[in-house]
């Protein structure tokens, strides 16, 4: 799939990139670029190439066809360490026998930097981190956040040209993965490097990525913003990938409207890319926190609406989950303000939501 170009020049572009594992294509064709100072999260599920196409930047394997490159110089033939990646792995792989400033000094030392300077530039990297009293310690005396930090000092000690992050907080509590999303973000802000992230957490890609690559199969569905490709995914594997959502058959009028089986006729707007608007039918996609609830005698005004009758209503603190079944099709509305009675099972309700919140999809 072709993305739009983001804004400045590139650190990292990959052109029609395959590499075959036997007859088995890992990545198929995929073509991205990444801009200075910007995160691109590769995110998909296990299996879909986003690792193998990082260890294609990182150098760790080459491509069988394509090509990678690092601020405009092709990376053909040439081993990591001469790549200038840095690189922050999910299993830490930090040294035990090493203490923690030896840790982040070992790549430093590696290419042929003094000791002591090697000592200073991983003592300057442990206070990015905020790890500087930390440096006589063994990696097994610190916690699992630490080691990731004290992986992440390792990889932009050296002051790398580009930052690759493989799963780097799957290895984490939920309390720890989300205060090191925001540690990371600062600390890639504050030193303005380049990074190509891997997850298949999609909260994580939403929080950290200033875009995002969805991957499956070896194949690049759509790249975006992560409101983009959140709120205008470019097909269902994409809108289901990214969160939950409702989705409906529907026919196509001649005006533009979209209609559902039961004669009930809506505006919405085309996914990008989508040839839907050609076609006799679509797959209309609303999102739960897009839609709203009314009283069946309500108007909606300027909105779409449905007639729906309440299967179900789950109070979960933050918000409210309702189940409501509209023509034999279960539809699920997520109201942020929970603090409302539940409605009855068996009640008769609206479901509205606005024309720019229903996206066409393919069928």
């Amino acid at each position: 799939m072709n993305e739009a170009a983001p804004i400045g020049a590139a650190a990292i572009e990959i052109e029609a990139v395959v590499k075959r594992f036997g007859a088995h294509r890992a990545v198929d064709g995929v073509s991205m670029r990444v801009a200075e100072g910007e995160i691109l999260c590769l995110l998909g599920p296990s299996g879909c190439g986003k690792t193998t196409t990082l260890n294609l930047v990182a150098g760790f394997l080459e491509p069988d066809a394509g090509t990678v490159r690092l601020h405009g110089r092709p990376m053909a033939g040439v081993p990591p360490h001469r790549r200038n990646c840095g690189m922050v792995f999910q299993s830490y792989a930090l040294f035990p026998h090493l203490s923690v400033r030896d840790n982040v000094a070992f790549g430093l030392r590696a290419r042929g930097i003094a000791r002591g300077e090697a000592s200073a530039q991983a003592q300057q990297a442990l206070a990015l981190v905020r790890l500087a009293e930390f440096g006589e310690r063994m990696p097994h005396q610190l916690s699992g956040g630490q080691q990731q930090r004290v992986s992440l000092a390792r990889a932009l000690a050296y002051r790398p040209e580009v930052l690759l992050l493989d799963e780097p907080f799957s290895n984490l509590d939920a309390k720890l993965r989300l205060s090191m999303r925001e540690e990371v973000q600062q600390i890639q802000r504050q030193v303005r490097v380049s990074a190509l992230l891997v997850t298949h957490d999609q909260e994580e890609a939403l929080h950290i990525a200033d875009r995002i690559a969805v991957m499956s199969t070896g194949r690049v569905e759509q790249i975006g913003t992560p409101e983009e490709v959140y709120f205008r995914p470019a097909n269902r594997f994409v809108a289901d990938f990214l969160g939950a959502a409702n989705f409906l058959s529907v026919s196509l009028a001649a005006d533009g409207m979209v209609e559902a089986a039961g004669g009930d006729r809506w505006r919405a707007v085309l996914a990008p890319g989508s040839a839907a608007a050609s076609a006799a039918t679509g797959m209309l996609m609303i999102r739960p926190e897009r839609l709203r609830l009314m009283a069946e005698a309500e108007t909606p005004g300027n909105c779409n609406s449905v007639v729906g009758r309440v299967l179900k209503s789950s109070f979960l603190g933050a918000h409210r989950i309702t189940d409501v079944e509209v023509a034999g099709t279960l539809w699920r509305i997520r109201e942020a303000d929970a603090r409302h009675a539940a409605r009855p099972a068996g009640q008769a309700v609206r479901v509205a939501w606005s024309p720019e919140d229903a996206v066409l999809l393919d069928a």
